[in-house]
């Protein structure tokens, strides 16, 4: 027993040091000994893949953007929040440029989220603040909500037979933070992005649909999949922490919206339901579009795409985010809305309809505008239904 109590503590001692020790920069790669499940669904995430290294769409963004002229990177607040020499040259108003080196590369790293003690709410954005305590890191579990200071401890059961393991030997953890039950704790990077006009040119409207207990950022982005989180124990389950999102694992979403079909005189009505608590894509260069196919006989003809966008311009024309002073246009599918589509096309008995759900990327014009890869402007499906006409 005291021998299992000295490897522990010399192991914990390690990466304690690695995990909180006085470098600039933490790496998720620690966190991958006792929560292997979680690391590699964190590596294919598009939190690790925030930085310009990783994401080509803010890369591309990032060389037009006026503040590159003026080496001011304020992106890091929220796309490299691991890396404490950006943040501080942020905090201080002062020069910083991306770096390609590790902790620019880690992008959101694990400890990004879980050092977050409280948010900060502003009118331009909100700011993350991060615990001072170097050991503490928060997480949920709602039998043990009254528990801020969690450390380890090593007993024995069954007469000295069976070890039992509770809590880290790498960290102390507080699962009295609110944020992390009702999924606020993602509202100070996935709220709101005002520009120098005091032009929204991102909004998740937080205040007309707030977060629940059981239907939240959490909740719905990070569903409970088979697997335990850690290898200290099996718990059977764990939060998905691939961030299922536009791009990542869409489908994870899928039952959060339905597809319902109506005959309506001579046509028919496609119902789109968005049971979201915010507008069904919200990054400014999405474009959500509905695919309509019939099935007559064996003959497949296609219906006209109908697309959802919106387009921030200034003086009547599109314009990028920073310079945008107003929206030209706003077809999105909104929070808890109910969209209907009409088709005029008359509906035969037996025929069977396709119809499918999904969005680009970016726009086609967009990829040759900055040059990206044509693979960002294929179709993402994010649901498909089948009807048949009777």
């Amino acid at each position: 027993m005291q021998k299992m109590k000295t490897l522990l503590i010399s192991a914990a001692a390690l990466l304690t040091t690695q995990l909180f020790g006085l470098s600039n920069f933490q790496s998720s790669k620690t966190c991958q000994k006792c929560h292997p499940l979680i690391y590699k669904e964190h590596l294919g995430s598009q939190h690790k893949k925030a930085s310009i290294f990783s994401d080509p769409i803010h890369k591309a963004v990032w060389d037009t953007h006026p503040l590159k002229k003026k080496e001011l990177y304020k992106c890091a607040k929220c796309h490299t929040p691991n890396n404490k020499e950006a943040m501080v040259a942020l905090k201080e108003h002062k020069k910083y440029l991306p770096q390609d080196n590790g902790a620019s590369r880690e992008g959101v790293s694990c400890v990004s989220c879980h050092k977050i003690e409280s948010i900060k709410h502003n009118k331009a954005s909100n700011t993350n603040i991060l615990t001072k305590d170097t050991k503490k890191l928060f997480s949920a579990r709602e039998s043990e909500k009254s528990v801020k200071d969690k450390k380890f401890q090593l007993s024995r059961d069954f007469f000295g037979m069976v070890t039992k393991k509770s809590g880290s030997p790498y960290h102390d953890i507080d699962f009295s933070n609110e944020l992390f039950y009702n999924g606020n704790v993602c509202m100070g990077c996935h709220s709101h992005k005002e520009n120098a006009h005091k032009l929204k040119v991102c909004d998740t409207k937080p205040q007309e649909h707030p977060n629940t207990k059981e239907t939240n950022c959490i909740s719905c982005h990070m569903p409970q999949v088979k697997g335990s989180f850690t290898t200290m124990y099996d718990s059977k389950t764990h939060r998905y922490h691939g961030f299922s999102g536009s791009i990542h694992q869409p489908q994870i979403l899928a039952k959060y919206v339905s597809i319902d079909m109506q005959k309506n005189g001579a046509g028919f009505d496609i119902l789109i339901t968005n049971k979201a608590n915010h507008a069904l894509l919200l990054h400014p260069l999405r474009i959500g579009e509905l695919q309509v196919s019939i099935d007559r006989n064996g003959k497949k003809s296609s219906l006209k795409p109908v697309q959802f966008v919106r387009v921030l311009g200034k003086e009547n024309h599109p314009a990028p985010p920073w310079i945008a002073d107003k929206i030209l246009k706003d077809t999105q599918i909104q929070a808890k809305e109910q969209r209907k589509i009409h088709f005029d096309y008359k509906l035969q008995k037996g025929d069977k309809l396709s119809v499918a759900l999904g969005h680009y990327i970016i726009s086609t014009k967009v990829a040759k505008k900055f040059g990206l890869d044509e693979k960002l402007t294929k179709f993402v499906l994010l649901k498909e239904e089948h009807f048949d006409v009777k």
